[in-house]
């Protein structure tokens, strides 16, 4: 059935823009139904980030580049709109967000376990497997608290 809000079809998992090859899936038809699963109403705005965020596989971005992103693509968002629709992102599942420092985050489309080098000054992310880090002894939580994940950031320079 076309959505209201893009003029597209979602049929178990696809999404068809209208008059096109039925079938054929696109990259962000995922986000698409996680959105709506979530209760986000698919905006045009929400997916044509979502667009510039999950077609280009994975990555690590602030909310300034997807905003340079945006602008390049003549989507018209203003930044507070980008920052609010990288949280409401994140709040759903669809982005982890990476601190790296007061004020500065980046948004990762990677959402499964993994830690990070933080290259600095140069300001990037890598990835690191999981598997590639061993943590062989955690302080217990403070009482009343479980630990819900560890992340790690080891910062690195270039010589």
């Amino acid at each position: 059935m076309p959505d209201d809000q893009t003029g597209k079809t979602v049929t178990d998992g696809t999404l068809e823009a209208a008059g096109s090859t039925p079938g054929v899936q696109r990259p962000y038809a995922d986000a698409l139904l996680r959105l709506k699963q979530v209760g986000l109403r698919p905006t045009r705005q929400r997916m044509a980030l979502a667009k510039l965020l999950f077609d280009g596989g994975d990555q690590h971005i602030t909310a300034e580049d997807l905003h340079g992103m945006a602008r390049k693509a003549t989507v018209k968002v203003s930044l507070a709109t980008v920052y609010n629709t990288l949280h409401q992102f994140t709040e759903s599942g669809l982005l982890r967000e990476v601190v790296v420092g007061p004020g500065r985050s980046y948004f990762d489309t990677n959402t499964h376990a993994h830690h990070h080098f933080y290259v600095e000054p140069a300001g990037e992310l890598v990835d690191i497997p999981v598997d590639s880090v061993e943590l062989s002894r955690l302080p217990m939580p403070p009482d009343g608290t479980v630990m819900d994940r560890v992340d790690v950031i080891i910062r690195v320079t270039r010589p």
